[in-house]
């Protein structure tokens, strides 16, 4: 067959070396030149599957479970006019985009440690994982989220906003810190590392456009950092996940194996050959999922599950100074009177979370996250809950998206069209008007938002960053 530009000679050379075959080795090239497949993940933070399922049938998708994920379908519409992330369950949270392979490494981490309540994510951007992380926690314990990158910590939490979290803490660091910073401080750790991405070249066909060999023994130099940092950070008893999204035994076997050499009394290897079936169809002979295109018509994916058997020396302390946390924990008092205002405007919660002051602002820090305060800085934890004013509070719109709890008498349900303009920053001029001067808006029974009754409209107040222009809903 003819191969396509796209694949350099050394790279399938290092293919060849994993997939001796030759007829595999071509079903794979194959493949990678057939556009990917799209695939989605029901958020269960905010709706069952069973009624994610009932909700979307009348659009006629054709939704085929993925193996590895019960919340994970591959889906395939007649009309793709309407990009997915426009639909209005995508927009009020319901599900997230995301490849099918991206959700085996969540799905690893809690088939052995399904009550983690301290859990990293060393590279959490777009967030993908980490609001699946949440979901499988049911929003209890702690995340922290860690992205390197700062132009994709906004994305960050965008994503973790508009899917209801509320137990995570952000950072922005070199994840090379935390084994330093936060020595055996979680149960689990998830290090989906940077990598080649030879993967993704179904998404991307030029993924591969700059790939070397030398730039592949780069990147795996950085990816053994990470992953001796992750094993610093975790506890003794406590699962690590690496995985990337690259295919060479360079970045994937061979950084597993040089941590095995490093710590050879502390760790044991946790076989995935159970995870789901038919994961024998990428099993290597060492327990790991190196999933090639062609297994599953997926991207190209790579999966290890270890467990730390043991302490090992500590790392030198981080030098760096903190500065003093610019937070307080509030009074018992000022809680339950704040918990008591919230409750008239339709938020709850529970002792997972915890209320803090900075200033005029009220935060809600996941409880289970304390410990890591004054150990590393954050760019944000939990969630803003409210501006406080001379005559009362400015709740916050993350808040709303993970707190609200609407009833009959707190919701204001909008039409099809108010929802629409809700999302595109205009005021709503309903037919009738609320009773209630302040009240959360809501489409399909999810709420949209916290708005305000002002003379004869419902006042907008989705935030301007997130507001859409262009074709929504159907």
């Amino acid at each position: 067959m003819v191969v396509s530009s796209r694949f350099p000679e050394e790279f399938i050379t290092l293919m060849r070396a994993s997939l001796p075959d030759e007829a595999e080795l071509q079903r794979f090239l194959a493949i990678s030149q057939q556009p990917l497949r799209k695939s989605v993940r029901v958020n269960t933070l905010k709706i069952s599957v069973a009624d994610f399922l009932t909700r979307t049938a009348q659009y006629g998708w054709r939704l085929t479970p993925v193996p590895w994920c019960a919340e994970g379908f591959w889906i395939e519409r007649d009309d793709e006019s309407l990009p997915l992330g426009s639909v209005a369950e995508h927009l009020s949270g319901l599900f997230y985009i995301q490849e099918a392979s991206s959700m085996l490494p969540v799905t690893a981490l809690f088939a052995a440690a399904p009550d983690a309540q301290q859990v990293m994510d060393m590279a959490a951007a777009p967030g993908s994982k980490t609001t699946q992380l949440a979901a499988l926690m049911h929003n209890r314990g702690a995340i922290l989220a860690n992205e390197y990158s700062a132009s994709r910590v906004k994305v960050l939490h965008a994503n973790i906003s508009r899917c209801g979290v509320s137990n995570v803490a952000l950072t922005h660091f070199d994840g090379r810190v935390f084994g330093a910073a936060l020595p055996e401080q979680f149960d689990a750790i998830l290090l989906d590392a940077p990598c080649s991405g030879e993967g993704v070249v179904r998404k991307d066909a030029d993924a591969l456009r700059n790939w070397t060999l030398a730039s592949t023994e780069a990147i795996a130099a950085t990816q053994r950092d990470l992953i001796d940092s992750a094993f610093h950070a975790l506890r003794p008893g406590g699962v690590l996940i690496y995985s990337t999204c690259t295919l060479n035994t360079i970045e994937n076997q061979q950084v597993i194996a040089w941590l095995l050499t490093r710590y050879p009394d502390a760790i044991e290897i946790l076989s995935l050959q159970d995870l789901f079936a038919g994961a024998e169809a990428a099993l290597t002979p060492e327990g790991y999922l190196h999933v090639f295109p062609h297994c599953f018509d997926s991207e190209g994916f790579f999966v290890a599950r270890l467990r730390k058997t043991a302490s090992v020396p500590a790392l030198p302390a981080p030098g760096y100074k903190l500065g003093k946390l610019p937070f307080a924990p509030a009074s018992r008092k000022l809680s339950a009177e704040v918990m008591q205002a919230a409750a008239k405007v339709g938020l709850q919660w529970d002792e997972s979370l915890t209320l803090w002051q900075r200033d005029k602002e009220l935060w809600l820090f996941p409880a289970s996250a304390e410990q890591w305060l004054n150990k590393v800085r954050f760019s944000r934890i939990g969630l803003k809950l409210a501006e406080t004013f001379p005559k009362g509070y400015r709740w916050q719109h993350e808040a709303v998206m993970a707190l609200a709890r609407p009833d009959a008498s707190l919701a204001f349900a909008l039409n099809e069209a108010e929802a629409e303009s809700w999302y595109r920053g205009q005021d709503i001029h309903p037919e009738t008007l609320p009773d209630r001067d302040e009240v959360i808006v809501t489409w399909q029974q999810q709420p949209l938002g916290l708005a305000k009754k002002v003379g004869n409209r419902i006042k907008n107040s989705y935030p301007r960053e997130l507001v859409r222009d262009g074709r929504l809903f159907r």
